[in-house]
């Protein structure tokens, strides 16, 4: 008895590659400056009087938003939101500078209106 040729099965073909693209990683962003503003809007006060120690609510925005931001397409794109709110609000630039480690946080830029988000890797 002969057996039948197996035919390649095209569609289940592109349904695979399909999906493989569909699960690879994207290069993206997914963090809008909307939730990065929420998560720095405690800090306003502190980075406008550069006095003292950030408050814990600052502190617990930065270590969400670090935890938020962890491809580069979200970390540039924290840095491009904050770079423009820190435009407007003109924080005392030491204050800004230090708030990261203040907090024991490490953010891959620095809070400032002059930072170049285009190098965050």
């Amino acid at each position: 008895m002969k057996h039948p040729k197996v035919a390649t099965n095209q569609p289940t073909a592109a349904v695979v590659l399909l999906l493989m693209l569909l699960l690879a990683p994207v290069s993206e962003a997914t963090i809008a400056c909307s939730d990065v503003v929420k998560y720095l809007r405690p800090c306003v006060s502190y980075l406008g009087k550069g006095t003292g120690k950030p408050p814990a609510a600052c502190c617990s925005g930065v270590s969400g938003l670090a935890s938020a931001a962890s491809t580069s397409a979200d970390k540039k794109a924290a840095c491009e939101c904050i770079k423009t709110a820190a435009q407007k609000i003109n924080p005392n630039a030491q204050a800004a500078q230090a708030l990261p480690s203040d907090c024991g946080i490490s953010l891959p830029f620095t809070v400032s209106p002059n930072v170049d988000c285009s190098k965050i890797g």
